[in-house]
Order: C-alpha cells, then sequence, then structure tokens
C-alpha cells in the first residue's frame, strides 16, 4: 500500500506492505471559520471576562507565542488578541517569543510567524534563558530552583500565554502552562525542570497530567506569576485550526487537552517489529533534537529489540542551538549516554533530549531518513537510510516473512498505546 507521511514542508510517498498497521489520530476537520472562532472564544471565554473588559487602556500587555519550532498559527491569533485590545495602544503591548532555550528568530523567520504589519509596528522580544538582565526572580520551587521568568513579562500589567495543544513526550500535553515554563524562563529553571529525575519518571510521558511531575512544576512555576489570559487551539494534520481554548488558564487548558487527548489517542492490539514515523513534517522536524519526539512515540508500540524509522527532514542539522551535538560524543553507546547523564553531579544543556533519545535507542534500533550526511546520523549512533523501502527489506531478513509494521504518518500527533 502507498502511504503519505508528513516530510518537511510536503510529504513523502512510501509504498508499504499491504499487512502493516496505519497508527493516526481521529481525523479532523478544520473550522469552517476559524476567524470568527477565536473571536468568539475571545469574547466568550472558559471561567473569565470577555478579553477586552479585562484590560484597561492605560494599561501594559504581554503576548507570550512560541518559536518558530512549533506550529502554532501566530499568524492569526496574534492579530485577533490585538484587534480585541484595539483600546490599548500598540506602543503598551510587547511580544515575547517563548524560545526557552532555544535560538533567536530572524526578522524573517518573525514576518513568516507573525506577519509584517505586526512585526512592523509592535516590540518583540526574544526570551533570553542566560541573560540575567533580562529575567526577574519570582519565587522558588519545591524542585530545588529559584525561579526566573522574562522581566518584560513579569512587568507586564496584563498576560497572556498563546500556543497550541498536542500530546507531548514528557509533559504530557504542550500548551498552556508550558508556554511559560520553560518558553520565557532562566536557564537554572529550565535545567531543574528538564533534570535527569523528572525526565526519567515514569510519570512524565505522553498524554499523562495526573501527578506528572513535569507538568506539575510548569504549573506550580505559572502560579507564582500568572498569565491573565489564555489562547490555545488545537491543529489537525494539515496544521488548520479545529478548536479554540481561550480563558482562564488551568481550566481552559484542561478542556483542551481532554479534547486533544480524545482524538490522539490510538489503541494497537500488539507491538510490532518495526515502526515508521515521521516527526508531523514542518515545523517540528527542522531538526534532529526535535525528531526526539516522534522517536518517542514510537517507541511506545515497537517492540524489544525491534526498529524504529524516522522519516524527518532535518534541515537545520542538530541544531545550531545548546549541546546536543556534544553530549552525543561523549559516549560510545546509548546506554553509556544513560549512565552518565543519570549522574548527580552530571549536568548540560540539552542532556534532557539526549537523556529520552539514549533511553529509546538503549531499547529498539533507530533508522533516519532524511537531510543529514550519514556520518551526522551515526555521530547521533542512528542508522542513516537512503531508501526507506530498501530498509524494510533488509529488515525483514532479520524478523521474518512475517514482520508486523506500524506507520505513524503523523508522529507525534499520535499517542500509539498497547494495553497491557
Amino acid at each position: 500500500m502507498k502511504t503519505e507521511i508528513l516530510y518537511g514542508k510536503s510529504n513523502l510517498n512510501v509504498e508499504l506492505p499491504d499487512n502493516s498497521v496505519l497508527i493516526e489520530p481521529t481525523p479532523i476537520p478544520a473550522l469552517e471559520n476559524d476567524i470568527d472562532a477565536i473571536r468568539s472564544a475571545l469574547q466568550h471565554p472558559i471561567d473569565s471576562e470577555p478579553l477586552s473588559d479585562l484590560v484597561q487602556p492605560n494599561q501594559t500587555v504581554s503576548i507570550v507565542i512560541s518559536d518558530i519550532t512549533r506550529p502554532t498559527p501566530n499568524h492569526v491569533l496574534v492579530p485577533l488578541i490585538i484587534e480585541a485590545l484595539d483600546h490599548v495602544p500598540l506602543e503598551n503591548i510587547v511580544i515575547i517569543n517563548g524560545t526557552g532555550t532555544h535560538r533567536d528568530q530572524t526578522r524573517d523567520e518573525l514576518i513568516q510567524m507573525l506577519g509584517e504589519d505586526i512585526v512592523n509596528h509592535v516590540r518583540i522580544v526574544h526570551n533570553h534563558c542566560n541573560d540575567k538582565e533580562t529575567l526577574k526572580k519570582v519565587g522558588q520551587s519545591k524542585y530545588g530552583c529559584d525561579v526566573y521568568l522574562n522581566k518584560d513579562y513579569v512587568d507586564s500589567d496584563f498576560k497572556i500565554v498563546t500556543g497550541f495543544i498536542e500530546p507531548h513526550f514528557f509533559a504530557g500535553f504542550s500548551g498552556g502552562p508550558k508556554g511559560i515554563m520553560p518558553g520565557i524562563a532562566g536557564i537554572d529553571t529550565i535545567m531543574t525542570f528538564h533534570n535527569a529525575k523528572m525526565i526519567g519518571d515514569i510519570r512524565s510521558t505522553w498524554g499523562n497530567m495526573t501527578d506528572n511531575p513535569v507538568q506539575d512544576m510548569t504549573r506550580e512555576i505559572n502560579a507564582m506569576c500568572k498569565p491573565d489570559f489564555m489562547l490555545n487551539v488545537t491543529l489537525n494534520k494539515e496544521k488548520e485550526i479545529t478548536e479554540v481554548f481561550a480563558g482562564e488558564l488551568y481550566k481552559a487548558h484542561d478542556k483542551g487537552c481532554a479534547y486533544a487527548k480524545k482524538h490522539a489517542m490510538f489503541r494497537c492490539d500488539h507491538r510490532f517489529d518495526v515502526v515508521i514515523a515521521s516527526n508531523s513534517g514542518y515545523p517540528l522536524d527542522q531538526n534532529l533534537y526535535q525528531t526526539v519526539k516522534g522517536m518517542s512515540a514510537a517507541h511506545k508500540v515497537v517492540k524489544k529489540g525491534g526498529s524504529i524509522i524516522m522519516l524527518s527532514e532535518c534541515s537545520d542539522g542538530f541544531p545550531n542551538h545548546g549541546n546536543y551535538a556534544e553530549i552525543l560524543k561523549m559516549a560510545d553507546t546509548p546506554k553509556a549516554l544513560v549512565e552518565m547523564i543519570n549522574d548527580p553531579n552530571f549536568a548540560m544543556l540539552d542532556q534532557w533530549q539526549v537523556q529520552k533519545q539514549a533511553v529509546i535507542q538503549t531499547f529498539a534500533h533507530v533508522y533516519l531518513y532524511s537531510k543529514l550526511t550519514d556520518q551526522q546520523a551515526k555521530d547521533a549512533m542512528l542508522h542513516p537510510v537512503s531508501n526507506v523501502e530498501k530498509t524494510l527489506k533488509s529488515l525483514e531478513e532479520k524478523y521474518g516473512k512475517d514482520m508486523t509494521i506500524g506507520v505513524m504518518p503523523l508522529g507525534p500527533l499520535t499517542i500509539p498505546y498497547v494495553e497491557s
């Protein structure tokens, strides 16, 4: 059977055996009129007064957005927020790009994300997690760190967080409070949030919001300097808006997570010898760091000793921020990487992504079809792939003619599971 798999800004058509099992979320059509739906949500929010009634003309407003690695339709959400706040002068508004530990965006990228009119007329700042001058302490976390958030956000009179809700490989779901933590946090706070104990906790996983320490820390820190209003959306395969969730942070986010979980969960009868997965295409498959999310989703339904084939363009390489590539070279095997990172004395930026990847690689073999060179893939202890169909043929020799194959065309937009 021919299967279309998200890859970069287009798709790949892959010829697969007819007995392959498609693993994908329930298809959801786009809203007929997403603009009207967002306007309505801002006017009739969850457990909140209308946004326009909450802000006074003389108040300063911060709008936190997700960075370019996320497909959040900022170009739709932000103008509609500003439209609802038409009584507030533009010079009173600041947009904060929630880069977390990621790089700044270029002007062209900001125009792609927000539109040229917004870029030309509204002040935009990037979160710089290492620059104490741009951060402000708001408290101390029970997880053992001081909490620093972006100063422009903390000092604003009215705080808005935007984003989109999808399954997340250790926070349960994205969106909501994750826009603030780690989106606009300081490096020490982020490092605690991503330490080996937090990431390695069995409760820190896809779709779980119950007693999840990672999600709990996001909410604890948000409560120290809480957004006054949230606007989140859910998206379908085509990155179109399927639903809108606006209002009080926790109640609106909970409602959005319940909606996303209902459509994203996919029950499998068994684990598979081979799982083929995308990283949900652009923008999430821009680099290998983000590709770990797709690996993690496939990990949930691959057999121990099985194989994962990732189709992720990685047009930006490893990427060019943090220590991800450096840490990968600090041990000779995935097992040794896990042991190194679990040492309480070890602490390096991006260790969490290497930890997740290495745990997967101790369980299954991971192949990669991408724009990386073969050597780059091997440096990450991955098996480079130039032809998916030929790779499947070679794996059939390993697993036998009855080899089972699961296919995740949308990658981490799906939460597959096997009931034990």
